[in-house]
């Protein structure tokens, strides 16, 4: 019995081993290239560098210190973008184009009754009077009820809810951790997520975070986007891909797709 007890406990040492915590990282791997991605810069300490998209994204990586909560830290970055998005506005005139921005109140209705084609077996390609109607989407003694009228757009199922205003064009659509916030010219995006860390896929907690945010915005000088893609451990330090860019960014783009290995490879998420 003493051999078996012995060799069970020699042949979890390498699985240990395995599930060890990583020391955090100190600088960051910022190759030449990454895809559509050219660095034009690089900080003599390793935790910045820069980069530029041929679109004219531009893309400013760092590493961030995490002194609290990692979402603190994100929070600050984020209003430290609006502020200066807010700034660049101001001196600026106000836009006369009235638009409606990606994910606004016309997207939010459309995603609605998808939403309720999809729970209630409603076709909403054969509701030609649901759009100026407005349809609301719940849940009543565990069935998916669908009702018509006013103009207001509201589902409200289990992990989804979605309210979308025709009179103003604002939406607001909260799908699990997707977060999105929309008026006619303006719309925001958070998505944020707890991890496992690379290395840790056996583990039974998600030490690490990614997290996504964009802002998009029209105005009389074109399109303004900020944002950043964000991973990295807990307790840091993070890495962040801070985005600005005159033209909208997708996440099937190839450039956001290069954005997010960098991040990944730096975050080990």
């Amino acid at each position: 019995m003493k051999p078996l007890l012995l060799l069970a406990a020699v042949s979890m040492i390498p699985l240990a081993a395995c599930t060890q915590a990583k020391a955090p990282r100190a600088t960051l791997d910022c190759p030449a290239t990454q895809g559509d991605l050219t660095r034009t810069a690089k900080a003599a300490d390793g935790k910045s560098c820069t980069y530029v998209a041929k679109n004219g994204l531009e893309v400013d990586l760092r590493l961030v210190p995490v002194t609290g909560s990692a979402y603190a830290a994100l929070d600050q970055i984020e209003n430290g973008l609006l502020a200066q998005a807010e700034i660049a506005d101001a001196k600026t005139l106000p836009a006369a184009d009235t638009k409606a921005a990606p994910g606004s109140a016309d997207e939010a209705q459309r995603i609605a009754q998808q939403a309720a084609a999809d729970a209630g077996g409603v076709a909403s390609a054969d509701r030609s009077g649901a759009s100026d109607e407005g349809v609301d989407v719940h849940v009543k003694d565990d069935k998916v009820v669908v009702a018509e009228g006013g103009g207001t757009t509201r589902v409200n199922l289990p992990g989804i809810h979605i309210v979308a205003d025709e009179e103003d064009d604002s939406a607001s659509v909260r799908i699990g951790p997707l977060h999105l916030d929309a008026d006619g010219e303006n719309a925001v995006i958070h998505i944020r997520r707890d991890v496992r860390l690379k290395g840790e896929a056996l583990s039974r907690h998600k030490r690490g975070i990614r997290a996504t945010f964009i802002s998009h915005a029209e105005g009389p000088q074109g399109d303004r986007v900020v944002g950043y893609e964000a991973g990295g451990p807990k307790t840091g330090p993070l890495t962040v891909a801070i985005m600005r860019s005159k033209s909208d960014v997708h996440d099937g783009d190839d450039v956001y797709g290069d954005i997010k290995r960098l991040v990944r490879k730096n975050g080990g998420v």
